[in-house]
């Protein structure tokens, strides 16, 4: 009997970097579940192969309904969901905290949690894309966005000090800036532009993800950290 062909599963499928990587593994063989909270958009993205499913990483329920749907073949789950935040600090409430950790490390580690038995019985990978501002210092206006990917980042770390004695890889990504749409938000808020060349592309994530992926079972990837060549 032959084995099942390998799902993988991708939130923040509808656009950027989620849906680069998704059609990368769509090519290398997966069966892909498209995770995103906008069915439109999800749609639009247009990933032959992959199967949309709308959830929220936030909603219990919707959680459960993406382990639920990837099945017993869950190879891979790779986090690419996120949310931004420039307000400075004097004008963050406790709501804005929470509902920025809703997205960028609650919800990843819960979905995590609720998939790890799949993951478990196929020996599976977890992959987080966080970004750079997890690993350096905040600018002004970035506290609430650089707090929770580096609560991400140390989350990551822990995860894999727990999941790799059952032979599960956590592999956590941390891009420069990248030419997706919240990227695009960022700079307008800046007042800013991106001469050509000066943003990393989603596909040169993916590659690296995919790469990292492909790696014998005797090897792990644990942090990749990519930047743009030319600055901005």
């Amino acid at each position: 009997m032959l084995d099942p062909q390998p799902t993988a599963v991708v939130t923040g499928g509808g656009s950027g970097i989620g849906r680069a990587i998704a059609a990368a593994l769509v090519r290398s063989g997966h069966r892909v579940l498209l995770v995103g909270r906008d069915a439109a958009r999800l749609q639009a993205a247009d990933v032959p192969g992959a199967f949309p499913l709308v959830a929220d990483v936030r909603v219990a329920a919707d959680r459960a309904r993406i382990a639920q749907a990837a099945g017993e073949a869950l190879g891979v789950l790779v986090h690419s969901a996120g949310a931004y935040n420039a307000d400075p600090v004097e004008r963050l409430d406790a709501t804005a905290w929470r509902e920025l950790d809703a997205v960028n490390l609650h919800g990843p580690l819960l979905l995590t949690s609720a998939c790890l038995n799949q993951l478990r019985a196929v020996r599976g990978q977890v992959v987080f894309i966080n970004s750079s501002a997890g690993i350096q210092p905040a600018g002004p206006r970035r506290a609430a966005y650089a707090a929770s990917k580096a609560a991400l980042r140390a989350a990551a770390d822990a995860l894999r000090a727990e999941v790799n004695p059952d032979g599960i890889r956590v592999l956590s990504v941390f891009p420069g800036r990248t030419a997706t749409p919240m990227q695009a938000a960022i700079l307008a808020e800046e007042g800013r532009r991106a001469p050509p060349g000066t943003l990393l592309e989603p596909e040169d994530v993916a590659a690296m993800v995919v790469a990292a992926l492909s790696l014998p079972e005797t090897a792990e990837v644990t942090e990749i950290v990519m930047r743009p060549m030319r600055k901005l």
